[in-house]
């Protein structure tokens, strides 16, 4: 019997997760993917927004506000990357000037700071490569950018040492309600919970609807993504958007924490919760938006595209509480944008409405700092020798285009959390993540894994699940 179970192992359940451990309580996650973070939170724009986009009043107004202030903080105790790069919101169009101020007054009426109107030669300064259509833009200074994967995998580690355990490949199939506790049946598998917390993202509106009769929809939105090389990393240093529409924040423009450059995401609502699937006529859309922005973005740098499904609900707003006829489950759900942003404040909320519920004391070994994965690419040339003198396997570099040892690949599949498959030793170390996108590093790494975790390398997968590379030969194929 557990105290808490939390469903799904996004960055919202792992930040509830995190903490959740500062207390005494049994906790388990459940996730249905094989690692931490395979969902919408491994594919969005890695934007911390400053909050002047959320309608006044809304939840999401609410959270961000207070929520991106706490990233300076956070960034150091959990050692993941964060810059405050500021954000541009670009106006093409005199006539839009009143859309930019009006702009302007909610961002003020919700309490984010030092937020400016920007002349077209202002923005020049700061931006030199931005369109000549710009007139103006709306400053936001402390907007920033964050790794989505390491933020994710950083919290799961952090909640991990102190006391919660995760369960993977264990998706929650049918929610049974009795007097005192739930029973979440996972196949062959069946887990005991005092209170349950439903963080399950594109599936959220599946799990609240199995136990409570206060139904909502969740309406997977597709947005498509264009990732630059490094060698386009520096067109730009804020994070530049256009001025909202009813799908959202249209086309940005943002360089990434690791140096490279995101052009996206489109805005297409579907019924698929699963289909990733890009477009051509999605990927050439971005493009052509983003040129309204930076005309001189060169599409031959492109190294990877992709996609992601953002959560969003009939009710245009995040969906946190206790469910009203069912006590004891608890929703954490339709987080979308700004959602990455808010997830820990959200995490605090949550925590504290389930300890209002179970009374727990707190957990007086709790630790709030967690040291990631040593970067060798990032140390000074002295503390590579020095790393290389004590751990030799740092001068074995196994991913070419991002300088990955091998230490820190092996780090990876032995931590709290270890990485299970490729995309997990990339998300922990971005090996696989530069310009070749593995097609280097392929070899060495299915290597590794299979060593480390003791398993047939033809049991490696790309992402868990049927995603094995290798197909051995039978007696009949001989």
């Amino acid at each position: 019997m557990y105290d808490v179970i939390i469903v799904g192992a996004g960055v919202v359940g792992c930040a509830i997760a995190r903490e959740l451990s500062r207390y005494q309580l049994q906790t388990l996650v459940l996730e249905k993917a094989n690692d931490v973070c395979c969902g919408t939170s491994k594919a969005n724009s890695a934007i911390i927004h400053a909050g002047f986009d959320a309608k006044p009043d809304t939840l999401k107004a609410k959270f961000n506000a207070a929520s991106h202030l706490l990233f300076d903080e956070l960034s150091v105790e959990l050692d993941f990357p964060f810059k405050r790069n500021g954000s541009l919101v670009l106006c093409f169009d005199e006539k839009s000037l009143p859309d930019l101020l009006a702009l302007k007054a909610r961002g003020d009426a919700n309490g984010v700071p030092y937020l400016e109107i920007l002349s077209e030669d202002e923005v020049r300064k700061r931006e030199p490569a931005v369109s000549k259509q710009v007139v103006a833009a709306l400053y936001a200074p402390t907007g920033g950018i964050v790794c989505p994967f390491n933020l994710t995998i950083a919290l799961a580690e952090n909640a991990c040492t102190n006391g919660v355990t995760f369960q993977f490949n264990q998706n929650v199939t049918s929610i049974d309600k009795l007097a005192n506790h739930f029973l979440l049946h996972c196949g062959d598998t069946t887990y005991e919970a005092k209170t349950v917390v439903n963080a399950a993202g594109l599936f959220s509106d599946v799990l609240n609807n199995m136990v409570s009769e206060d139904h909502f929809t969740i309406i997977p939105r597709k947005g498509e993504y264009h990732l630059f090389d490094k060698y386009t990393g520096n067109l730009v240093t804020h994070t530049l958007f256009q001025l909202p529409t009813k799908l959202g924040k249209g086309i940005l423009v943002s360089p990434t924490v690791d140096g490279n450059l995101l052009v996206g995401p489109n805005a297409t609502d579907q019924d698929d919760k699963e289909d990733l699937e890009t477009t051509k006529d999605g990927l050439d859309d971005i493009m052509a938006k983003a040129h309204l922005s930076v005309a001189s973005i060169p599409l031959n740098t492109v190294i990877t595209s992709f996609s992601g499904l953002r959560a969003r609900s009939e009710k245009d707003d995040f969906i946190l509480g206790e469910a009203p006829d069912v006590p004891g489950f608890f929703n954490a759900a339709s987080i979308e944008s700004p959602g990455l942003t808010c997830a820990p404040l959200i995490g605090q909320h949550m925590a504290q409405l389930v300890c209002a519920r179970l009374q727990p004391n707190l957990n007086p070994t709790f630790n709030p700092v967690r040291k990631g994965i040593t970067r060798f690419n990032e140390c000074s040339k002295v503390e590579q020798e020095q790393l290389i003198q004590a751990h030799p396997l740092y001068s074995k570099i196994v991913c070419r285009c991002e300088s990955i040892t091998e230490a820190e690949i092996l780090d990876a599949l032995t931590r709290p959390l270890p990485a299970r498959d490729l995309d997990g030793i990339k998300r922990r170390t971005r090996a696989g993540a530069g310009r070749c996108q593995m097609g280097f590093c392929l070899v060495r790494n299915m290597e590794l894994i299979a060593e480390t975790l003791n398993m047939p390398i033809q049991e490696v997968s790309k992402f868990g699940r049927s995603s094995t590379l290798l197909v051995g030969r039978n007696k009949e194929n001989l």
